[in-house]
Formats: C-alpha cells, sequence, structure tokens
C-alpha cells in the first residue's frame, strides 16, 4: 500500500464513510474514491462493504488496520514534527557584511529576530567586496551584504534599498549646520579622502573628477568608521555611507546629503547553486523590511 492508500483507508475506517474521510482530509469524495479502489485493487481484495449506507471495514480490512494505524501514527509524528520545526526554528545563520551596516541596521536586525528566534545561531563577519566570493564558494557564509558589489561568478544579487552618500562635517567648519550641501562646497576645507575604499571611493572620486574640484585631501583612509572617527576631531569633511554616518553622529559632526546625489544600492549575495535555509531567508527578509 501506498502512503496515500494508508491515509485514506485509514480515514474511511475511522468516520466510516466516504464523505466524512473527504471532509477529514479535506479533498474531494471522488478523490477518496478513486484512492479507495486502487488500494483494493492493487492489494486484490475489498476493504469495505457498503451495508445500509455504511462502509463496514472486511475481515480483510479488520486484520490490516492495526498495521496500517501504526504507520499512520508514524506519518501523524512526522507531520507534526515539521510544523514544529517551522514554529521553532532552530539552526544556523552565516553572513558576510560591510562593516558600515554594523552600526545601526544589522545589529537593531539580530535584535529583533533573536527575541522571535532564541535557537537561532547568527554568526557575523565583517568583510570587503573583494573577499565575500571566496568566502561564499567555501561555504563560508550563507549571504553576504555588500554596497554595489561587482557582478561575480555563480553569484546571485538582489537589491536590498537604495542608499547614498552623505556629507559628514564639523559644526565648527559649517556653524549654519546645512542639510545639503554640493561637493563644490567642500574645495576650501580639508577633506579626509577615501578613494581607494571599493565602488563608493570610485563613485566620489569620479564625482570630483568630473566636476574638475580640488580638495585638500592630505589624509587618506580606507574605512568609514576611521573616516567619520577623524571627522569628529575637526581633521576634516569627510563623503561616506549614510549608514556610517547615522551610526557615528554626535554633538561635534553634522550630514548633509550631497546634491546631486551619490546613490548606490546595498545588495544581497548568494550562490545560485545553494539555496539559502529558511532561516537564512526569514532573516534576509527581515532585514529587506528594515532597510525600506
Amino acid at each position: 500500500m501506498r502512503l496515500r492508500h494508508i491515509e485514506v483507508f485509514h480515514a474511511i475506517y475511522v468516520t466510516g464513510s466516504i464523505t466524512n474521510a473527504a471532509n477529514f482530509l479535506h479533498v474531494s469524495q471522488p478523490s477518496v474514491s478513486k484512492v479507495l479502489a486502487h488500494a483494493e485493487m492493487q492489494l486484490g481484495f475489498a476493504l469495505f462493504q457498503r451495508i445500509k449506507g455504511r462502509l463496514i471495514p472486511t475481515a480483510e480490512a479488520q486484520m490490516l488496520f492495526s498495521e496500517v494505524d501504526k504507520v499512520y501514527k508514524q506519518i501523524r509524528s512526522v507531520r507534526n514534527s515539521a510544523i514544529n520545526l517551522k514554529k521553532i526554528k532552530t539552526g544556523n545563520i552565516n553572513i558576510g557584511l560591510t562593516p558600515a551596516l554594523g552600526f545601526d541596521l544589522i545589529p537593531f536586525a539580530v535584535a529583533q529576530y533573536k527575541k522571535a528566534n532564541p535557537q537561532v545561531n547568527i554568526n557575523l563577519q565583517t568583510m570587503h567586496n573583494d573577499e565575500v566570493h571566496q568566502a561564499l564558494l567555501e561555504h563560508k557564509i550563507d549571504f553576504a551584504l555588500m554596497f554595489s558589489p561587482p557582478p561575480l561568478s555563480g553569484v546571485i544579487q538582489h537589491v536590498v534599498c537604495e542608499s547614498q552618500l552623505v556629507m559628514m562635517y564639523p559644526t565648527s567648519f559649517y556653524p549654519n549646520l546645512p542639510t545639503t550641501m554640493t561637493l563644490d562646497e567642500i574645495s576650501g576645507h580639508q577633506v579626509i579622502g577615501i578613494w581607494d575604499s571599493g565602488p563608493l571611493g570610485d563613485l566620489i572620486w569620479n564625482r570630483l573628477t568630473e566636476g574638475d574640484i580640488e580638495v585638500n585631501a592630505d589624509i587618506k583612509v580606507q574605512t568609514y568608521f576611521i573616516a567619520a572617527r577623524l571627522a569628529a576631531q575637526d581633521m576634516g569633511v569627510c563623503i561616506i555611507d549614510e549608514f556610517t554616518a547615522r551610526g557615528n553622529l554626535n554633538n561635534k559632526v553634522a550630514i548633509a546629503s550631497i546634491t546631486p546625489a551619490l546613490k548606490f544600492n546595498l545588495k544581497s549575495l548568494h550562490l545560485d547553486n545553494k539555496s539559502l535555509s529558511h532561516v537564512a531567508n526569514d532573516f534576509l527578509k527581515l532585514i529587506n523590511e528594515l532597510a525600506n
């Protein structure tokens, strides 16, 4: 007997009719009748006799039922376990992320997710774009969250949200605290250079080059966090992503949007030949919700 035969036989035996069995299994009556007929054909004997409108188990069915009931209880146990696994999530989520996301978005997401799913382990690894491909191929991470990553062989990329670069400046430089600035307005001030910081550094440098804008940049860094901390020490203006800027805002610095805007995408990356676990998928969905 196939599993579907067992389910239908058990339902009819317990409920006493095809109609009740169909309601119990949430299927149509013709479907139950068809499965029963197929089971009897394969077995070579009848399982039920219709007497006064009810299906009465045959002697063979009565002898068979005790074994079928054992299998049915095992099937039900498997289903209940699957339902419980869905409700009580367990597993591991390994994430590679650009350091900028560690100030606000990811800590908030982890805190929110762990409250609802305390049995899930989350491992965060900060990395740069050039480290992501190898980490995915070696299965060190399930997915990565990066700013404007380049195309990578065998890797699927999805846009999480659109973001932009902002100006973080010492309040002593601009006492009127502007909320919008052009790159021309920083030409007279010391600027902390981050031109070698990857795709976003290229974005800044290209805009400066296109606008023929010269800046004083005798301090250069590769990390936006360091640029933000130097700005707080009155060492210069920096152009950084808004995630880092918001995470390092204090009374010594202010943030201004750049016009025209310097936009970029935060993207998730995972291997195209490996499906994400349901817990990793759920966490990624949460990040999408919080980022938008």
